[in-house]
C-alpha cells in the first residue's frame, strides 16, 4: 500500500505556487493521498535534486594543471589530449585563482544555506539545507527544517533517500543525472576532467556572461561531452560553465549551464556562494551558501543508508 508522502521537512517550510504537474518523483509515487500543493513542491525538489549537483564529487588527488598533457599520456585507457598551449595557460591561472594546491587536495567540504526550486521562472520551493561531500563521490545532503529533514545520500553509483516514512533507493535516472552534474561541476572539472585522456582543449575568445567579460575555454571530452568554460576575464575565476549531455535513453541532447558567483575565500579556496543551475535554457535551481568548511573528518558509515 502506498504511504502519505506529506513529509513534515517540507510541509510549512516551503512555498508552493501553480498546481500540481503530471510528471510526479518516484516518492511523490508512493502517496495515494497528496495535496495538490504538497505534490507541487515534491515534483520541484525531485527536479531539482535528479538534476543537480549543489557540490562536487569527483576528486583526483592531483597534479596541477601544467601537468595535464603528462598525466593524459600516462594514463592507458586512452588517446593522448591534444590542447592548445594558450588554453592551457587559462586553465593554469584558473587553478590558482581557485586555490592553487588548497583547491587541488581538498578532501571534503561541508556547505549550508538554502536552496531554492524555480519553475517556469517561478520559485516553487525552498528549504534550509546542509551538504557533506567527501571526494571522490560521497554526499550526504539533507533538506528542511525539524528533527528528521529529508536526507539523500550518494557513494557512486548507488543512491538512497530517507524521510520520516523509511529508506529507498534513489531511481537510476535520478542517480545518473546526479553523477553527470558531478562530473562537470566547477570542482570536478579542474580536479579531474583535465587531466583526462582524450580530450581536445582549444582557446575560445572573449564574451559577455553575466554582464561580465570572460574568456572561454572549449572542452570535448572522450565522451563526446562538448563544455564550454567562461572564466572572469581579469581574475580568470569560473563564471558559467555549460555542457551538453545526450540521453542514452531518448537520444535527445540535454544543455546544462551553471553559473557561479559571489566568491568568497575559506581555507585558501575560493568558493561560490551563489550557484544557479539552468537546463535546456530554463533556470530550474538556486543555491545560496552562508558557510563552507573543507577537510573535516567523518565516520566510516557517515555516507552509507541509514534506517
Amino acid at each position: 500500500m502506498a504511504r502519505e508522502r506529506a513529509d513534515s521537512a517540507l510541509t510549512g517550510q516551503l512555498t508552493c505556487e501553480n498546481s500540481c504537474t503530471q510528471q510526479s518523483a518516484p516518492r511523490v509515487l508512493r502517496s495515494c493521498r497528496l495535496s495538490t500543493a504538497n505534490c507541487r513542491l515534491l515534483t520541484a525538489f525531485y527536479l531539482l535534486l535528479s538534476a543537480f549537483c549543489l557540490l562536487p564529487s569527483t576528486y583526483c588527488l592531483a597534479q596541477p594543471a601544467a601537468t595535464v598533457q603528462q598525466a593524459a599520456s600516462q594514463d592507458a585507457s586512452g588517446p593522448p589530449s591534444k590542447i592548445d598551449p594558450k588554453a592551457q595557460v587559462f586553465l593554469d591561472q584558473t587553478v590558482q585563482a581557485l586555490g592553487g594546491e588548497a583547491f587541488l587536495r581538498a578532501k571534503s567540504v561541508t556547505t549550508r544555506g538554502r536552496i531554492f526550486a524555480i519553475t517556469d521562472g517561478v520559485t516553487s520551493g525552498f528549504a534550509p539545507f546542509e551538504s557533506t561531500v567527501e571526494y571522490p563521490e560521497k554526499r550526504r545532503f539533507s533538506y528542511g527544517k525539524g528533527s528528521r529533514p529529508v536526507l539523500l545520500v550518494n557513494d557512486g553509483e548507488r543512491g538512497w533517500e530517507l524521510d520520516r516514512y523509511g529508506l529507498i533507493r534513489q531511481p537510476p535516472e535520478q542517480v545518473r543525472r546526479w553523477r553527470i552534474a558531478n562530473r562537470y561541476s566547477l570542482e570536478n572539472l579542474f580536479r579531474r576532467v583535465i587531466h583526462e585522456p582524450g580530450l581536445l582543449i582549444q582557446a575560445g575568445g572573449v564574451d559577455f556572461v553575466e554582464n561580465l567579460p570572460a574568456q572561454t575555454v572549449e572542452i570535448t571530452d572522450a565522451r563526446q561531452v562538448g563544455v564550454k568554460l567562461y572564466l572572469h576575464k581579469t581574475t580568470f575565476l569560473p563564471i558559467r560553465i555549460t555542457y551538453r549531455v545526450q540521453n542514452p535513453a531518448t537520444q535527445e541532447w540535454d544543455e546544462f549551464a551553471d553559473v557561479y558567483g559571489e566568491y568568497r575565500r575559506f581555507q585558501e579556496i575560493q568558493t561560490p556562494m551563489h550557484i544557479t543551475r539552468f537546463l535546456n535554457d530554463e533556470r530550474f535551481s538556486e543555491v545560496f551558501r552562508t558557510a563552507a568548511e573543507y577537510n573535516t573528518s567523518y565516520p566510516p558509515n557517515y555516507f552509507e543508508p541509514v534506517r
